[in-house]
């Protein structure tokens, strides 16, 4: 983590619209530095960031549905399939059918799809560690809490249960 300087405090009239630009700005520039941590990882297996999202969610929920991963993601069938051959194809992913529904596809990664999936998360493990560090427990849980907020409930549904099922 650099020296940079501390944020200054919100404003207590942090509805404004400087203050809401700034916390966009700030949500923009942390997912740049999230994703620019993860981007050597992902050229180097020639993978993009819908891999990595896909890696990602598999990884924390092994057996996942097909139709489950599509809900977290929040994109198409058709462009979900594209990403899922194209693992399935270079053996990071494998898909078995359900047990009780065999038309079900169930998703798992596999040794090297799991090694992957580490790498990048190790990428970004100790730059949130330390940012998190910094800011402290009570920031961390008030930066969940706009986090969720900014989410629709079912989304807030989706991303409740994947702490439910680990």
């Amino acid at each position: 983590m650099s020296n940079a300087p501390s944020s200054p405090a919100a404003s207590p009239l942090f509805l404004r619209e400087e203050e809401i630009r700034r916390g966009i700005e700030l949500l923009q520039f942390g997912h740049m530095a999230f994703a620019q941590a993860m981007d050597p990882i992902l050229d180097q297996h020639r993978l993009g960031r819908a891999h990595q999202r896909a890696l990602y969610f598999i990884a924390r929920r092994p057996n996942l549905s097909v139709s489950a991963l599509i809900a977290l993601l929040g994109v198409t069938k058709q462009s979900l399939g594209r990403v899922l051959d194209e693992l399935i194809e270079r053996e990071l992913l494998a898909v078995h059918k359900g047990d009780r529904d065999r038309r079900q596809k169930l998703l798992r990664l596999t040794p090297a799809g799991q090694a992957i999936e580490q790498a990048l998360f190790d990428a970004v493990r100790e730059r949130f560690a330390a940012a998190y560090s910094a800011a402290g427990q009570s920031s961390v849980t008030g930066f969940w809490r706009v986090l969720e907020s900014l989410l629709d409930p079912e989304t807030q549904r989706l991303v409740a249960a994947l702490q439910i099922a680990r």
